[in-house]
């Protein structure tokens, strides 16, 4: 048996053209970091990087990095975040220069982040930047696309199938002619069969057993919102924040609690934890923030969840991390200024206290 850590991996840290359009000339998720400022006693922000700097992923150095250091603490691979629009693609170079220069020796996988790309990240989410168009065609030429990537040998496979996540499955016109509709182009194209999975994501969709809509198995994505609804969540105003200006608090340590405390599902579903939580960053009015995360709280989640995790039919235990970079979203297992690498140390400890 063997326990398989896979982070989830923001591409979102290097300037594109549509992002010079939308969010102004250089923007990257930096720009969002960096603006974050606490909005009550003893609130942690900003969340800013330590060992590894303000990088930019454009950079072959910035990639093996986060690879040499993700190894170095038991990370076994990384989930890249996969923005597909109907042929035309987003925050696409890290991933297209893994494939083309063969480098970093890293473990990988995709997840398509199939929703709309609006200005939620600055609160404004009815504002459209580009949509979601599904269609037959647009699964063929998706499915080609990833071919090439699923044919690369650090291509991480479940089964000796290459695994593929959507992140919400309910936004496809009809999952199970999606998924079969891949499974056979990947066939034709010599692939083979496919590991497919949804997320059961923050947004609370995809309760449900994943074969039912064509996938193999579901991802649990943290932090689940539905645990943290009122009488959970408090609102708070204090001399730091604005007036009429709402966000909303609650405790990582509840979270924990709560989320270790939920039955079983009858499915099979790779479990996930988060080592915190605040993107008030992004939505510095409305956001959400998780107080009171630390090292040792992460680090007894994990170790719980590793122990309870399921096996697959390799006999391999899968659990995923949100995330290895989501500082935006003050979720992160990167070193910064406040932590260093304590996060990253649990994660070490909670590995190998499942081999000991």
């Amino acid at each position: 048996m063997r326990t398989k850590l896979i982070a989830f991996h923001l591409p979102q840290f290097y300037p594109t053209p549509y992002n010079d359009e939308w969010w102004g000339k250089g923007f990257t998720e930096w720009t969002n970091v960096t603006k974050a400022r606490p909005r009550f006693r003893g609130h942690y922000q900003p969340h800013l990087p330590a060992d590894l700097g303000f990088y930019d992923l454009r950079l072959p150095e910035a990639r093996e990095a986060q690879a040499a250091l993700a190894s170095e603490y038991g990370i076994y691979g990384f989930c890249y975040y996969h923005y597909w629009f109907h042929g035309k693609m987003l925050l696409e170079r890290p991933v297209d220069e893994i494939l083309r220069l063969g480098t970093p020796q890293f473990p990988f996988c995709l997840c398509w982040a199939n929703e709309n790309w609006t200005r939620a990240w600055d609160g404004r989410d009815k504002q459209l930047l580009i949509g979601q168009e599904y269609s037959d065609e647009d699964d063929m030429n998706h499915i080609r696309w990833l071919a090439r990537a699923f044919a690369d040998p650090r291509y991480i496979r479940v089964d000796g199938r290459p695994l593929f996540l959507v992140y919400r499955s309910a936004r496809l016109p009809n999952p199970k002619r999606t998924t079969d509709r891949w499974r056979e182009e990947a066939a034709r194209l010599g692939i083979g069969d496919l590991y497919l999975c949804h997320i059961e994501n923050i947004h609370g969709e995809a309760r449900v057993d994943p074969k039912s809509l064509g996938f193999d198995a579901a991802v649990e994505f943290q932090p689940k919102l539905s645990l943290l609804r009122p009488p959970l969540i408090a609102r708070v105003r204090g001399k730091l924040l604005p007036n009429r200006q709402n966000f909303q608090v609650n405790s990582y340590a509840e979270l924990v609690k709560k989320s270790l405390a939920e039955p079983p599902v009858p499915y099979l579903r790779y479990p996930g934890v988060c080592p915190s939580w605040d993107n008030t960053s992004r939505r510095p009015n409305s956001g959400l923030t998780l107080k009171g995360s630390t090292p040792a709280l992460y680090e007894h989640w994990l170790h719980e969840v590793i122990n309870r995790a399921p096996m697959n039919s390799d006999g391999d235990k899968i659990v995923f991390i949100n995330a290895w970079n989501e500082w935006a979203e003050g979720c992160h297992l990167e070193p910064c200024q406040k932590w260093g690498r304590k996060y990253l140390e649990a994660t070490a400890r909670a590995m190998q206290d499942q081999s000991s």
